[in-house]
C-alpha cells in the first residue's frame, strides 16, 4: 500500500473511473438506439426482473438514489413504458410494472447489454473471470462492513 495518497493509484478513484468509463460508454448506446438513460434502463431492468416493486424497493435493489429513481420512473410512466398501480392496503404504496412497451425495451436491450458485456470481458479467462468476481464481491462485503470513514 501507498504511504502517500497518488490519486491515479487510489483504489476507490480507479474503481469510480472504471465505472464512470463502463457507464458512459453503455449509456451512449441505450440513448442512441433506444432514448433510454442509465437510470431508466436500471428500473426497466429490475422490474423485468422483480416485478411488482415500489420507486422505493427499486432504489434498494439498484442502489440508486430515490430521487433519480423517481425521475426515471416520472419519466418512464410519461413515455408508457411502465405501469404505476396503487397497493390496495396502503394507497400510498405505488407498484410498479413494466408495460406490454416496456417489456419488449427490456428484452432488446438486454440483448444489447449482454453482447456488451460479452465485448467488454472479451481475453479474460473463465479463471479470471471467477477472481474478477470474487475480488469484487469481497470489496463490496468489506466496503459494508467499514461503512463510511
Amino acid at each position: 500500500m501507498e504511504k502517500e495518497l497518488r490519486l491515479e493509484n487510489f483504489l476507490p478513484y480507479q474503481l469510480a473511473v472504471l465505472s464512470n468509463t463502463v457507464s458512459t460508454t453503455v449509456a451512449r448506446a441505450y440513448d442512441k438506439r433506444f432514448k433510454v438513460s442509465i437510470p431508466e434502463w436500471r428500473v426497466i431492468a429490475i422490474l423485468g426482473r422483480f416485478p411488482g416493486l415500489s420507486a422505493v424497493e427499486v432504489a434498494e435493489r439498484t442502489m440508486m438514489d430515490k430521487v433519480a429513481v423517481s425521475r426515471a420512473v416520472t419519466k418512464l410512466i410519461k413515455n408508457g413504458r411502465i405501469e404505476r398501480e396503487f397497493a390496495d392496503a396502503d394507497r400510498r404504496r405505488s407498484i410498479l410494472n413494466l408495460s406490454a412497451e416496456g417489456k419488449v425495451l427490456h428484452d432488446e436491450i438486454a440483448q444489447v447489454a449482454l453482447r456488451f458485456e460479452r465485448d467488454l470481458v472479451d481475453g479474460f479467462s473463465e479463471e479470471e473471470m471467477k477472481s474478477l468476481t470474487s475480488i469484487m464481491e469481497r470489496l463490496m462485503a468489506r466496503a459494508k462492513l467499514i461503512g463510511p470513514p
